[in-house]
């Protein structure tokens, strides 16, 4: 995924040190790639703005996802379920983008539908509804992508 951001703009109009956004990308934007193939746009808003604003506060922040998500007592496809569940079960957005961690960790469809079906338990149909469109915008992203994988 292409940076949608004009991070020189970005700098100049909100006093940012492009010098310490360009670091923050270059130290913290290849873990995002490489668990989900791509860098989300909020979190490349966050390493360019935050990391331009206050760079101490971008490094904290990633040492402790590191240190929370880099845990030798849940096996990483573990992890990306869970945080999956919990984000499904908050309603928040980000449950999709830990779904594809999921997959690229190795879970397969009945293993996300089955945190779907724990989600759904505590949180209803709307859940329910929820986690398979979720599912329906992976599977359609990872059929583009072997559609492209083939083509080439």
């Amino acid at each position: 995924m292409n940076s949608s951001l004009d991070t020189a703009a970005l700098a100049k109009f909100a006093g940012l040190d492009s010098l310490a956004s360009q670091t923050a990308m270059c130290t913290h934007a290849r873990t995002y790639r490489d668990l989900l193939g791509f860098l989300p746009h909020r979190v490349e808003s966050r390493l360019n703005f935050t990391g331009g604003l206050d760079s101490q506060m971008l490094n904290l922040q990633e040492r402790m996802r590191t240190h929370a998500m880099s845990t030798p007592h849940i096996d990483p496809k573990t992890i990306q379920l869970m945080l999956f569940g919990m984000l499904l079960m908050d309603g928040n957005d980000a449950a999709e983008t830990h779904a594809i961690a999921s997959r690229r960790a190795g879970a397969g469809w009945a293993e996300l539908q089955a945190v779907i079906n724990l989600c759904f338990l505590f949180r209803g149909l709307p859940a329910a509804n929820r986690g398979a469109d979720i599912l329906v915008r992976v599977a359609g992203r990872e059929s583009r992508a072997a559609g492209a994988d083939d083509a080439a």
